[in-house]
């Protein structure tokens, strides 16, 4: 069987982060997806889906770090069935998600941000990737020769302008 879940949204609340007595992270948040359709009779309609998410380690300590209520995020996880017993001696029941892997998808410039974690931490898909490669691969393509005096001078190609990030060794996330 297959259960897979990739879910796009802003997050509804900030992540609620808890420990468990061997000090593994568990961060619990609620994603609002939405989508707009055509009705029967020719309406435009707008749907909004919320949904519970629990992410688990690394991923869940660089969630309760980088986001926030209100953040756009891609989440890819499996389906879960929570199930307990209310106070009162009722049956409870709810779905949710487990989150397996996330993306930042914020566009502040901050490039930890932009980057793609799953629950060991690892950085596995920087999505700005192909847009850099793009950008040094125009930088590296020989420019058509145009006559040029011979007494002025030659200059190189500047190289983009990469922040300096003031980052403690223990803040990196991978």
């Amino acid at each position: 069987m297959y259960n897979k879940v990739i879910l796009v949204g802003n997050l509804t609340r900030d992540v609620e982060m808890r420990y468990t007595s061997s000090g593994s992270a568990i961060g619990k948040v609620g994603i609002a997806t939405n989508r707009k359709f055509k009705s029967a009779s020719g309406e435009m309609k707008d749907e909004t889906m919320f949904i519970d998410l629990t992410f688990f380690g690394r991923t869940a300590e660089i969630a309760s770090q980088y986001l926030k209520r209100g953040s756009k995020v891609l989440v890819e996880g499996r389906l879960i069935l929570e199930q307990w017993v209310a106070q009162d001696g009722t049956k409870r029941s709810r779905h949710s998600v487990t989150v397996e892997s996330m993306q930042m998808l914020d566009s502040r410039g901050d490039a930890a941000q932009n980057n793609q974690y799953n629950n060991s931490g690892y950085n596995s898909a920087p999505s700005s990737a192909p847009q850099q490669q793009n950008a040094y691969a125009q930088q590296q393509e020989p420019a058509p020769a145009a006559p040029t005096p011979k007494s002025a001078p030659q200059t190189m190609p500047k190289e983009p302008n990469i922040p300096e990030i003031d980052i403690d060794e223990d803040e990196i996330p991978f």
